[in-house]
């Protein structure tokens, strides 16, 4: 009966919550409509309920927004808006901090480039880092290093919490390993390990000795 109760589990539980997930999404999403004036409301028109309109409306809000910014009276229009918010003490200090965040996720570069292993938090024991950047700035090059990586370290199984390092590259093991396959293996716990064979297994340790 353990047997049969741990398979069903298998194929219900994550079904269930992937159901529940979306579902809260969706509900989420559909609270904007409550910003239309009641009598314009989809559900006033049409006389019933359709989820996911807010989901429809939300996308194509940020579309439109998106095409209105990227060209040249869209880049001035909101560089106005910046200005503004700028001048406000409390919301300049949120508002670029958001932005930041913001750009370093979505915008045009990956924010984390290539998964490494690391010594951390003491020498002999190896943790998953990110690399987010190898650019030099004041505080890398003052570490002394001759190559600063920017690496971050996220936390199991929160990986948007964690520890930005800065490193020197020859203490940084690079992996073979996708950043998604990393990020699987550390929200797991160490549950889910990516399978890469028995020769780069060997491979790579022969290669850990070495260091």
């Amino acid at each position: 009966m353990r047997k049969y109760l741990i398979a069903g589990l298998l194929v219900w539980l994550p079904l269930g919550v992937t159901v529940v997930v979306i579902n809260f999404l969706i509900n989420s999403f559909d609270q904007v409509l409550l910003l239309l004036p009641p009598d314009y409301r989809p559900d006033s028109l049409l006389g019933f309920h359709i989820p996911g309109l807010g989901l429809l409306m939300s996308i194509l809000v940020i579309v439109v927004t998106g095409i209105i910014a990227a060209n040249y009276f869209g880049e001035r229009l909101v560089g106005l808006w910046e200005r503004g918010l700028g001048r406000i003490p409390l919301v300049r200090s949120i508002y670029s901090a958001v932005k930041q965040v913001t750009e370093a996720f979505v915008g045009s570069e990956q924010s984390f480039q290539k998964a490494y292993l690391v010594e951390y938090p003491r020498i002999g024991t190896w943790t998953i880092a990110f690399q987010t950047s190898n650019k030099m700035g004041e505080a890398q090059c003052k570490t002394g290093l001759a190559q600063a990586v920017n690496v971050f370290v996220p936390t199991t199984p929160n990986p948007t919490s964690g520890f930005f390092l800065m490193v020197s590259e020859q203490d940084l093991i690079p992996l073979d390993m996708t950043v998604e396959q990393a990020l699987k293996m550390v929200i797991s716990g160490g549950v889910v390990v990516p399978d890469v064979g028995d020769f780069n297994c060997q491979h790579s340790r022969g290669n850990l000795q070495t260091l």
